[in-house]
């Protein structure tokens, strides 16, 4: 199979198991500034996961568009990439581990057609010292999915990478773990879990690609959670049925299931090819390197696979109206391009050549995520003029390069050569290379650790009690972000749009479509406007309805983002409004959002101030506000 039967056929089996099929999520999270992308399908569903109601019910299934920038050094083998899709089914308090499992072993071999005893499973191994036994219930449900089979399920105990690397297979099916493989919170193992999170065991599928011999360095021996790349983890059911207390962990009253299952891996399963960049979903663009470069894809794999990776990411960060520049998202799409451009170099790719793989990497998206298509024109000029400033740039760092003298270029060179000149560290090792120098790893690792932390530190204080706390004063910023957004559409014009947010526990931030600076005059009018509706005190209601009938309202929503058929609209007035009779056509502000907001505007208690209005990108301005 393809991947996009892949991803239509996973659709309709949970379809017709119950689930309503949600739209994935915009890759830019909305209104949760502790994270730069969405990076799983779990993650816009956490309000759900806690216990909020879902509008379509309590069986959810999506292919959600994910981005994970920790990976980006990752990428280069034959299975990690920075975006990907998330095949996702979700059990809000109704199914448990006596259906998931199966499914999802069902789907697998009856309908993708993988071979089952390529098949291997794991599961927790418990935490005697924190009170949580092993998973047995999902390892005696496995032990009856391979016997259905006719295939032997031995338990094997494995706890750690590193005893599974001396111990190996030991002819096991079934493989246990301990909480660092087989757990899942927000906050990670059990014992870093706050009091009040939410969590619980996990049980990952893995798909062996016999032809894959297994590579010591990994370890003596292979075994599922290996790294050699004979086993790829295709999909993992998480079962949350634990709430941490003071006393240890209680059971949940409301036990979900939320299941992962990455599409291109599923998709190399079923070709049984071990490398995803062999599938549909790259090889249009692995093609058209190989006939630019003149290169075979065997003799040059890493490089190309950097290049159609890196390439892919920036499209779908493009898409969703990312920018290249120095900070946050934009940071991380600029870094995409220029380790692209770099390996371009390496295979010898005519200068400006990457715009011209954006046809080829949309293709196995058509009819799919349309916005690609759509943008396809933007998408390829941002590459292109990104790729020429990376140049004008490289030739500035190749001058401070060679003034570099001795036989070896310190930890500091290294480090400012990267955030200076946009070096990535393989490239200054190729450069010193050619020099017959040496870089001063460590040093160079111990200057970007400590710039890292640096970094944390400030998006910790940038961050601290964002949205995703629903802390008092955050809740309270976010309904004032409602009332600014509306404001702004009275003073400025009904075409402003909100392109950004990020409220905290101190301050609010709106990014929005304007093709000027604000006036004095202008700032003051929607202060104003903002500070009458705080003391008109008017209710604030939450409405599920159809997406269609929302529309209707003109409920403002989130800009590029697919809404479900029914949806959760908030709407601020009027002053007789009640949550039986919202009488949302007569209200102030009327947005598609999941909250959480105040009842009340009364409850902002305070005076609206503007602190700080500028530009953040070409027809796109920032207004940072405060409550007093």
């Amino acid at each position: 199979m393809n991947s996009r039967e892949i991803r239509q056929k996973y659709l309709d089996f949970f379809r017709k198991r119950g689930h309503a099929v949600i739209h994935s999520a915009p890759i830019i999270p909305e209104n949760d500034p502790t994270t730069l992308f969405t990076s799983s399908g779990m993650q816009p569903l956490v309000p759900y996961l806690l216990g909020q109601p879902h509008p379509l019910g309590k069986r959810l299934v999506n292919s959600q568009k994910s981005f994970r920038a920790e990976d980006i050094e990752e990428v280069g083998d034959n299975r990690h990439t920075t975006f990907f899709e998330m095949l996702g089914n979700w059990s809000l308090g109704d199914y448990f581990k006596q259906e998931q499992l199966p499914w999802f072993f069902d789907y697998l071999t009856k309908v993708v057609g993988l071979n089952p005893n390529r098949i291997y499973v794991s599961a927790f191994s418990g935490d005697h010292e924190l009170g949580i036994g092993r998973d047995d219930e999902s390892i005696k449900i496995w032990q009856e999915i391979f016997g259905r089979e006719n295939m032997d399920a031995k338990v094997v105990e494995i706890i750690t990478e590193e005893n599974g690397g001396d111990n190996g297979m030991q002819g096991g099916r079934i493989f246990t773990y301990n909480a660092n493989k087989n757990w899942w919170s927000r906050s990670g193992t059990p014992d870093k879990m706050p009091v009040g999170e939410i969590g619980g065991p996990d049980s990952e599928l893995f798909y062996e690609f016999t032809h894959i011999e297994h590579n010591a360095k990994f370890g003596k021996h292979c075994h599922p959670n290996c790294d050699c790349g004979r086993f790829i983890e295709i999909g993992n059911s998480v079962f949350i049925q634990y709430k941490k207390t003071v006393n240890g962990f209680d059971e949940l009253p409301q036990r979900n299931v939320d299941f992962g299952g990455g599409l291109e891996r599923i998709t190399a399963a079923s070709e049984n090819r071990a490398d995803v960049f062999q599938t549909d979903l790259f090889l249009p663009t692995i093609h058209e390197i190989e006939r630019v470069s003149g290169k075979k894809y065997e003799e040059n794999a890493y490089a190309m696979r950097v290049i159609a990776d890196h390439l892919r990411g920036v499209i779908f960060m493009a898409s969703a109206g990312i920018q290249a520049s120095n900070t946050d998202q934009g940071y991380i799409l600029r870094r995409l391009l220029r380790r692209a451009v770099r390996y371009a170099d390496t295979l010898s790719l005519p200068n400006g050549a990457l715009h011209l793989l954006v046809t080829t990497s949309i293709r196995p998206f058509e009819n799919v995520y349309n916005e690609l298509s759509e943008k396809h024109g933007a998408i390829q000029h941002l590459i292109q003029e990104e790729e020429a400033k990376f140049r004008t740039t490289l030739a500035r760092g190749m001058k401070h390069f060679e003034e570099l003298t001795g036989d070896t270029i310190s930890g500091q060179d290294a480090f400012v050569l990267f955030t200076t000149y946009g070096f990535p560290i393989e490239v200054t090792q190729e450069l010193a290379k050619e020099k017959r120098m040496t870089v001063d790893l460590l040093a160079y690792e111990t200057a970007m650790k400590n710039h890292q932390a640096l970094s944390r530190a400030g998006a910790e204080q940038k961050f601290k009690g964002g949205l995703a706390d629903n802390s008092e004063a955050t809740v309270r910023y976010h309904t004032a972000h409602h009332l600014l957004l509306k404001a702004l559409q009275i003073v400025l014009g009904p075409n402003v749009h909100q392109r950004g947010s990020n409220i905290t526990a101190e301050r609010l931030r709106i990014d929005f479509v304007s093709p000027h600076k604000m006036t004095d005059d202008e700032k003051r009018q929607i202060e104003e406007i903002v500070n009458n509706k705080i003391k008109e005190c008017l209710p604030v209601s939450s409405t599920v309805m159809k997406k269609e009938e929302a529309e209707t309202y003109g409920a403002e929503h989130e800009f590029n983002a697919d809404y479900p058929e029914m949806v959760s609209v908030y709407s601020v007035g009027p002053k007789d409004a009640t949550p039986e009779n919202p009488k949302i056509k007569d209200a102030f502000s009327v947005e598609f959002c999941g909250g959480p907001h105040v009842k009340n505007t009364k409850e902002l208690n305070g005076t609206f101030k503007i602190i700080k209005e500028e530009a953040v990108a070409a027809g796109i301005r920032r207004i940072k506000a405060v409550i007093e």
